[in-house]
């Protein structure tokens, strides 16, 4: 009893999150949402058939049907997280698990009332309403569906939606100057910014801030808005959602959010042996893709019901209804399906699709008859033959020119051309299929931003990464050909090598080298793994990955700006020589340019304040975004961590003022320390320092780092390892009695901002259109207010 006390305890807990996160939820989420539920065109099994509750449990509860294995009132569900209440507060009465009101119930989904968070500035930019958005369903049975989208609506805000732990962040940015910049019904950065959130997701905390509060656009948009919801329900504006007054009250009146929903957390396999599996007869398991496991049950082909109450599902009488059957003439029900039949006096098939039935006629010759239909028959089985692999000819030919060009394939061969690249092996899907198995989870390296990495095994033995992209739109396919013709053209030991790509299949393919020691983030913020990563290890990464980004910006054919140079996208070969990848957000710069405006992109931590504000992209960018890296090697911490103190949460600015306050040697990793010499600590230091200056003139080249770089490699004796020194040692060790005590201390990873975006991993995604003269604080320890 103490034990289901605590248990509903914890659900109001839960859902009660839900519902106060907005100052005005209680009483606006009303019959509105429910309608626009009741158009999704989810079809439901469960709710079909004489009996789809337990016996004495009411079917309905206003206009909302409530199938088992859900139930409203006591001993009515199959557990308490799927026991509803019924408020007759209301007219008509309304469904309600914990605070949250139930709009609609399928086989694998509900439909529940939303949240919204919102922020309004007057003209001076002083905030006169603000009300937050956040969710916890841990552990109940449900999780928020992919058919959600995390929205953020105004025209100079940003919000992030943060996971548990900080296990990932997703966010956007919404910005526009004037109200004309505003398109009704277009999503894309613009006054309206929206992005997925992960399969599996059971928590989030929305964080909604503004770059000027509204101040150059408080006359048409006042307010910000960020919510979580079913991405069909909302259709954007314009400029009459920016200036509406009420469009937190019809978002939760219209929009609701759906939730996945499964029983118990084991799968098909497992819950079959159990004593409380819950699939009856006439049904079948299936294993929930939720993300969070479980498993529901579905009707056997041919039969209806509720498979989770007794008896099971019963069959379907198909010829009780015409539309169900191709009969002419007689039906025969059977369990599962129906037979047709013909009656006396006629023969064939029975069925209107087929040979019917035909009228015995006995004057007509039986030799004459049976020679028309073989000779019938046989002309029809050639001709169908000839037609069938004519047709399957012509459909898999227009089947590849279709995904060809749909791949960027014209775009390709053109780059390709004009660039002379003629060395590059075009692989055919089948010969990837083969070499990963048909694409097995056991396969995966990875989840990059904008797809997934498999491992492959080629005919010749030759073991591959092979890149695939998860979805297909326009950008994506201009930053795989993007990456494609960057890496033609690059051929450094330190650049991971393309071998070669695939357009045949419906999402293109990259093939590259496989490297198999994982990402150097990895290696620093692991402690456990880091006996091989001396300090003599590390000036050698950072020298090699400096010289092949040297390469790229001033060797390569044409200049090459990474753009998201961070630890992540460094990876480390089997004998933990450098490798730089991940070119997707990668531009090509003629030797006549100097800078590129563009869409700002990068990852949170190691991004250009300069680029983020100007949008204004050199090569210098890919400078301020390797001393962050330089940074990371030295002190062995993560570049942003709002665990840390409000000092230390932006890793480059800590340093910088670390530095200028000669408190470098307090904070370097304590093996840094022991190894290094004191010249190439304060060397590196400073050069870290030069690279991670706010004006992007004042950081030297790649080609100056590399240099320098490749210099201090020469000095590998440590000059406190002299006896007329040793006391200078320990000092600066902090008169620690064992060094190794304060190198093996674990350092926090939990990373709210890290957004990773390497070949072979993946935290989250962030996106969306920047313009903004007062954001460099967000990238140097302040947040904006």
């Amino acid at each position: 009893m103490q034990m289901y006390f605590l248990r509903r305890v914890a659900w109001i807990f839960f859902f009660g999150l839900l519902s106060a996160a907005a100052v005005t939820n209680s009483s606006t989420a009303g019959s509105g949402a429910s309608a626009a539920a009741t158009n999704t065109t989810i079809i439901s099994t469960i709710t079909k058939g004489a009996t789809i509750t337990k016996p004495g449990c009411p079917r309905q509860c206003g206009n909302l049907t409530v199938p088992y294995p859900f139930g409203v009132g006591s001993g009515c569900a199959i557990g308490e997280w799927f026991e509803l209440n019924c408020s007759t507060a209301f007219n008509p009465p309304r469904a309600f698990l914990g605070t949250i009101q139930i709009y609609d119930i399928s086989d694998s989904q509900m439909r529940v009332s939303n949240v919204v968070a919102k922020k309004c500035y007057d003209k001076s930019g002083a905030v006169i309403h603000q009300n937050t958005a956040s969710s916890s369903i841990i552990g109940t049975p449900f999780s928020y569906s992919e058919l959600n989208k995390f929205t953020v609506i105004g025209c100079d805000d940003v919000a992030l939606m943060i996971g548990p732990g900080g296990n990932f962040t997703s966010g956007c940015f919404s910005l526009c100057s004037n109200k004309e910049d505003v398109s009704e019904g277009y999503c894309s950065g613009i006054g309206c910014c929206k992005t997925p959130a992960p399969k599996g997701l059971q928590y989030y905390i929305t964080s909604l801030s503004s770059l000027k509060n509204h101040t150059n656009v408080a006359s048409f948009d006042p307010c910000s808005y960020a919510f979580l919801g079913e991405e069909e329900s909302f259709t954007f504006r314009g400029v009459a959602d920016l200036s509406d007054p009420t469009f937190m009250e019809r978002i939760l009146e219209t929009v609701p959010v759906v939730l996945d929903w499964a029983l118990g957390n084991l799968t098909c396999r497992e819950a079959q042996i159990s004593s409380d599996y819950a699939c009856k007869d006439n049904s079948f398991c299936v294993d929930a893709d939720n993300g969070i496991g479980g498993y529901r049950c579905s009707c056997n082909k041919g039969y209806e019901g509720n498979p989770y109450l007794n008896p099971g599902c019963r069959d379907i009488d198909e010829c009780a209804d015409p539309n169900s059957n191709n009969c002419e003439r007689i039906c025969i029900n059977k369990p599962g399906g129906f037979n047709c039949s013909c009656p006396h006096g006629y023969y064939g098939d029975g069925r209107m699709d087929g040979r019917g039935c035909i009228a015995n006629n006995s004057e007509f010759p039986v030799i004459k008859f049976s020679l028309g239909i073989g000779f019938g028959f046989l002309s029809l089985v050639i001709a169908i033959t000839w037609l069938y692999f004519s047709l399957k000819k012509r459909k898999l030919i227009k089947m590849r020119e279709k995904f060809f060009q749909q791949n960027g394939g014209l775009l390709l061969k053109q780059q390709i051309s004009s660039n002379d690249q003629g060395n590059t092996k075009i692989f055919t899907a089948e010969e990837l299929e083969k070499a990963t198995n048909n694409y097995v989870e056991e396969r995966i390296l990875g989840r990059g931003g904008y797809g997934i990495v498999y491992k492959g095994i080629l005919p010749d033995k030759r073991v591959v990464a092979i890149k695939k992209s998860r979805v297909m739109d326009q950008s994506q396919i201009e930053q795989f050909i993007n990456e494609m013709i960057i890496l033609t053209q690059v051929n450094h030991r330190n650049v991971v090598k393309l071998l070669g790509c695939c357009l045949e299949s419906e999402v293109p393919l990259l093939v590259y080298e496989y490297v198999s020691n994982g990402t150097l983030y990895q290696h620093i913020s692991n402690k456990g793994s880091m006996t091989w990563l001396s300090w003599e290890n590390r000036l050698r990464i950072a020298s090699e990955a400096a010289g092949a980004l040297s390469y790229l910006h001033s060797a390569a054919s044409m200049p090459v700006i990474h753009r998201d140079v961070k630890s992540a996208n460094i990876l480390l070969d089997e004998y933990y020589t450098a490798k730089i990848s991940d070119f997707g957000a990668s531009r090509l710069i003629s030797l006549d340019q100097t800078e590129v405006t563009t869409l700002v992109q990068g990852t949170l931590g190691y991004l250009d304040p300069e680029y983020f504000h100007t949008s204004q992209l050199t090569e210098k960018s890919d400078v301020y975004s390797f001393g962050v890296v330089l940074a990371e090697l030295l002190t062995g911490k993560i570049p942003l961590d709002i665990q840390r103190s409000q000092e230390e949460k932006n890793l480059a600015t800590y340093f910088i003022m670390s530095v200028k306050e000669n408190r470098l040697f307090s904070i370097l990793e304590p093996r840094v320390l022991r190894e290094g010499t004191l010249e190439q600590l304060q060397s590196i230091a400073e050069l870290a320092k030069r690279c991670l200056s706010l004006n992007g003139e004042n950081r030297p080249t790649m080609k100056e780092v590399a240099m320098e770089l490749e210099g201090l490699k020469k000095f590998t004796k440590h000059p406190w390892a002299n006896q007329s020194v040793q006391e200078q040692g320990v000092g600066l060790m902090n008169n620690q009695s064992e060094a190794s005590d304060l190198y093996t201390a674990p350092i926090t990873s939990n990373d709210l901002y890290s957004i990773q975006m390497g070949p072979y991993t993946s935290t989250g995604e962030f996106s969306g259109q920047y313009r903004s003269d007062s954001t460099l604080l967000m990238f140097h320890g302040n947040s904006p207010r």
